[in-house]
């Protein structure tokens, strides 16, 4: 008899939701880590969350809605494709203050907590486009400790028997990631303080666990994952960076750092603070890294070339972030699925403006540290 292939997807296995008296907390249970990507819709007023590579378990039921008063409705969740999940929140923006989507490990569970607006709190303006602000209001300890960046790996994503994705032509997402990587590293360097730590210079494979072990032995400062996106839509285009979402409230943040002043903790416990201190402040760096970056890509290349969508920045656990141990980030560069956008990655000009773009946004980020 032929054995069965395991089910390679996750299971999701339970929804729930929780109202409490500032927010309401929507969680998702799932049986093992997986990528997931996050979006709002204010037209359609609502918020997604895909999780890829997962089924839901029949029991799971279809929603739930949350007692959360006029700023949130029905949330829904549905097997989207054989591979994904997506949950659907039905929200009142003129009545939210603001969202945060990230995860919980052991057991892996995806958390999405909204924030209606404080009474007699004046609704919030239609967003427009302004420069990041440093994240949680500077309390994050980078910041606090006025620590630089002098070293920063760059990850050309793929590479050797792994050519990434394909354009129409045959032409490799390995060649275009290299190329924009050697080009990033000239940039950087350039009459800088700064050394660039490449994890492949030439067509070879590079284990995902072992890029970012690298970039820890080497005592990288940042880590640059580049890459070039391709979707089943070829209609689809634009330009986004990811960051892994552990994104603490920056009110705790601010609280803690004034709670600690009078701390009773001894040494002997400093140990397990400055991990947890760590691992939380490299998240908000993530962020800040890959909205400067961001910013500053499509800005670029938006001087040179027409219709450059930004499709902005979001929260994932990519496994090539996961091990880092700096602010670590990953940058799909225009589409090779879209036609026009191919083109353009195959032409030295566009792969240049695009390099010019990111250093751009490392060298904001730099500066924002004070230390640029």
């Amino acid at each position: 008899m032929r054995g069965q292939t395991a089910d390679p997807r996750a299971e999701g296995y339970n929804l729930r939701s929780y109202t409490h008296a500032n927010f309401t907390r929507l969680v998702v249970d799932i049986g093992v880590l997986r990528e997931y990507v996050t979006a709002e819709s204010r037209d359609a007023g609502v918020i997604t969350v895909d999780i890829l590579q997962a089924r839901l378990n029949p029991i799971v039921p279809a929603g739930v809605v949350p007692t959360g008063g006029d700023y949130i409705g029905a949330v829904r969740i549905a097997q989207k494709t054989p591979s994904t999940v997506r949950l659907t929140a039905a929200v009142n923006f003129s009545r939210i203050r603001r969202t945060q989507v990230f995860h919980v490990l052991d057991p892996f569970r995806i958390v999405i907590d909204i924030y209606p607006l404080e009474p007699g709190q004046a609704e919030p303006a239609a967003p427009t486009p302004k420069a990041p602000r440093p994240a949680a209001s500077g309390y994050t300890l980078a910041r606090q400790l006025g620590l630089g960046v002098k070293t920063i790996v760059i990850d050309p994503g793929h590479g050797g028997v792994d050519p990434g994705c394909l354009d129409a032509r045959g032409h490799l997402e390995k060649e275009v990631t290299l190329d924009l990587a050697l080009r990033l590293k000239a940039l950087l360097e350039a009459g800088r303080d700064i050394e660039v730590i490449l994890t492949r210079e030439t067509d070879i494979h590079v284990p995902l666990e072992t890029r970012t072990v690298l970039a820890n032995q080497k005592k990288a400062d940042l880590f640059i994952s580049l890459h070039v996106n391709a979707y089943k839509d070829a209609r689809r285009k634009g330009i986004e960076t990811f960051y892994l979402n552990f994104s603490p409230d920056p009110q705790v943040n601010e609280l803690a750092a004034r709670e600690n002043a009078t701390t009773s903790k001894t040494l002997g416990q400093m140990e397990a603070i400055i991990k947890k201190l760590v691992e939380a402040s490299r998240v908000l760096e993530s962020r800040e890294l890959a909205q400067q970056i961001q910013t500053n890509l499509v800005q670029h290349l938006s001087r040179s070339y027409a219709e450059v969508k930004n499709l902005g920045t979001r929260g994932g656990p990519f496994w090539v972030l996961i091990g880092s141990a700096m602010p670590a980030v990953l940058v799909e560069v225009s589409h090779f699925s879209n036609s026009g956008e191919a083109a353009r990655l195959l032409d030295p000009a566009y792969r240049q403006k695009a390099a010019e773009g990111i250093a751009r946004g490392v060298l904001a980020y730099r500066q924002s540290l004070g230390k640029g």
